[in-house]
């Protein structure tokens, strides 16, 4: 497999594909994050996670869009409008999807799933009918078209910079919200005893929604850097969904730290293999690797220690 490539080619090549893997490892983070909190803080799995993140790509397409026709000379900002504008809606559709749906279906794992799975199936259909089945693209703004070269064989891509940039602020906020604030306290209460967080007056129905709701938005957040790497159909979420889960099982589904390791772990895995092998085998051994490790340690690569 390396015997036809020379020392120099095989070290651009692996500096080449391990930025590639970072890019993919900056959508699976913003993915994680968000099912992270939905799936390892509140036990719900959320089949319609990656048709959130289909909204966010959408909603910037269309800002991209309204941007070019009548605000031409604001052009150069639009990307920051449509990342506000993806949070709030897919926020705002996660708090009312907890609240006619979810709600009633805490504590029965399964029932989530297939209703979340029907929810995907009805959102997929929505943006068909809207958008139509062609995949559709987004106009970059001229700052972040163009790369940076490292050397005469190596090229890093200014978008790319932008998401990991993006993502690395998104996932210390995350952090900051979960471990150092008065709702992030909540959270971990509600999840480690919700009886007791109750009776100690903690909202735990409004804990829900919000949480559920934040985990929607960060999708969404996660759409709009996923239309600067590839193009937004209606079933685009669904090739991130399998690979995002496995992310969050892989790294312990109530550790963000662990997702962020999984994270990192299977998209430069993934990226490596696909240069020298197919999509699909790369994609197979990795899961192969994935499976082998989680029958050692079935709790993840971090697991949260709670005392029962």
């Amino acid at each position: 497999m390396f015997a036809d490539y020379s020392m120099a080619e095989l070290t651009s090549i692996f500096a080449m594909q391990a930025f590639a893997g970072l890019i993919l490892f900056s959508v699976f983070v913003l993915m994680a994050l968000g099912l992270a909190i939905i799936f390892g803080q509140m036990g719900v799995i959320n089949m319609a996670h990656g048709e959130f993140m289909i909204l966010g790509a959408y909603i910037t397409y269309l800002t991209s869009h309204i941007f070019s026709e009548y605000a031409q000379n604001l052009f150069d900002i639009y990307f920051f409008v449509a990342m506000i504008l993806a949070f709030i809606v897919t926020f705002a559709l996660g708090a009312l999807v907890e609240w006619g749906l979810i709600r009633h279906l805490y504590k029965r794992p399964l029932d989530t799933l297939l209703a979340t799975w029907g929810l995907s199936l009805i959102l997929q259909q929505i943006y068909r009918s809207v958008f139509g089945a062609r995949e559709v693209g987004v106009t970059l703004p001229d700052w972040l078209m163009g790369s940076v070269a490292l050397s005469e064989s190596i090229e890093i891509p200014i978008n790319g910079l932008f998401v990991m940039g993006l993502t690395l602020i998104i996932a210390v906020g995350v952090a900051l919200m979960m471990y150092r604030s008065r709702w992030g306290c909540q959270v971990r209460a509600v999840v480690q005893n919700r009886t007791m967080a109750g009776a100690v007056g903690i909202n735990t129905e409004k804990v829900d929604r919000m949480t559920f709701a934040l985990g929607c938005g960060i999708a969404g957040i996660a759409g709009s850097a996923f239309t600067m790497i590839g193009s937004t159909g209606p079933t685009s979420g669904q090739l991130y969904i399998v690979d995002t889960f496995l992310v969050v099982v892989f790294g312990g589904a109530s550790s963000l730290l662990g997702t962020i390791a999984s994270a990192f772990t299977i998209s430069q895995a993934q990226s490596t293999m696909e240069f020298f092998l197919s999509g699909s085998m790369a994609k197979v051994l990795t899961l192969l690797v994935v499976v082998g490790i989680l029958m050692l340690r079935p709790q993840g690569l971090f697991a949260l220690k709670i005392r029962r």
